[in-house]
């Protein structure tokens, strides 16, 4: 879906805090990934609770995919670059992931699913973002949406190439608006020599994870260099109204920058793998539910 843009101009950038490298791991049945956003930075960036960027051309690295598995008090964003994997829950969905669609579903009181690999062979590549919900919301009815690639507004602003998953950009609607938590997700293609300003709202809490094609400046003048496969925590700055991203002239290709942002809840955190909740007792009570077979009823 493509659109028109206005042109924006931050006006002062916010400068990065910190860069994070990601932890290689593994989820579901074995399946092979890289952890961003960990459990020591969730109280940093709330309302975001993990960022997982997945990639690869093997196909033992991602075939066992992610059987069925349970969540509750928290939303998933299933953001796909390559490869296609087949959605299924115990609500009733199923929906197909495929090259630049977009999966977003709110666990609420609790639902199960899978994701499984519709593949053998080839490169599987993306994100999954995790967002909490406001203590007033965890227990709501799961819901889900499947964006496909069609369904994601986008649009090209001084070559700098934009799809806006969720929030705004330049008065482009996202394909997602969530209340409360106000998350912002562009994901940005940056040929070189280009550069990119995004508006965010002063208290949201944000980073930009650069993911292809080498390096970014972040900031204003004297602009911090961030490497590719790296995160920049975006500092918290009152007096900055976005952010500005510029592409060395002499990069190679296009750099690919994922940023994100959110209003912080500044909600107590209780986790326990996929149960996310405000309290020790909230958990346990999720165990049980889930025990007893009646978590996604």
């Amino acid at each position: 879906m493509n659109t028109s843009a206005t042109p924006t101009p931050v006006q002062r950038s916010r400068r990065v805090e910190r860069l994070v490298r990601g932890q290689p791991t593994s989820d579901g049945a074995g399946v092979k990934l890289t952890r961003v956003l960990t459990h020591d930075l969730q109280q940093r960036l709330d309302p975001f609770l993990m960022l997982d960027a997945f990639g690869s051309d093997a196909a033992g690295d991602y075939i066992a995919g992610f059987p069925d598995h349970p969540h509750r008090g928290f939303e998933t964003v299933t953001i796909m670059k390559a490869g296609r994997m087949r959605h299924r829950d115990s609500v009733g969905n199923v929906g197909l992931l495929e090259p630049g669609s977009v999966q977003w579903m709110t666990a609420g009181r609790g639902i199960i699913h899978s994701e499984m690999p519709e593949q053998e062979e080839g490169r599987m590549a993306g994100f999954q973002l995790w967002v909490n919900l406001a203590a007033k919301d965890k227990m709501s009815a799961p819901g889900y949406r499947d964006v496909p690639p069609s369904g994601v507004p986008a649009f090209t602003l001084d070559g700098v190439a934009v799809r806006v998953i969720a929030g705004s950009s330049h008065g482009v609607g996202g394909a997602v608006s969530r209340p409360t938590t106000e998350p912002v997700v562009l994901d940005l293609t940056l040929p070189p020599g280009s550069r990119f300003d995004a508006a965010l709202p002063p208290g949201h809490n944000a980073f930009a994870y650069v993911y292809g094609g080498g390096a970014v400046a972040i900031g204003d003048d004297g602009a911090q260099t961030v490497d590719s496969d790296r995160m920049a925590i975006l500092a918290n700055d009152r007096e900055a109204d976005g952010v500005r991203f510029t592409a060395p002239a002499d990069a190679t290709g296009p750099v690919q920058v994922l940023l994100v942002a959110g209003a912080p809840l500044r909600e107590p955190i209780a986790q326990y793998g996929p149960f996310v909740m405000n309290t020790v007792e909230q958990i346990h009570q999720a165990v049980r539910d889930f025990q007893a077979g009646v978590l996604a009823t």
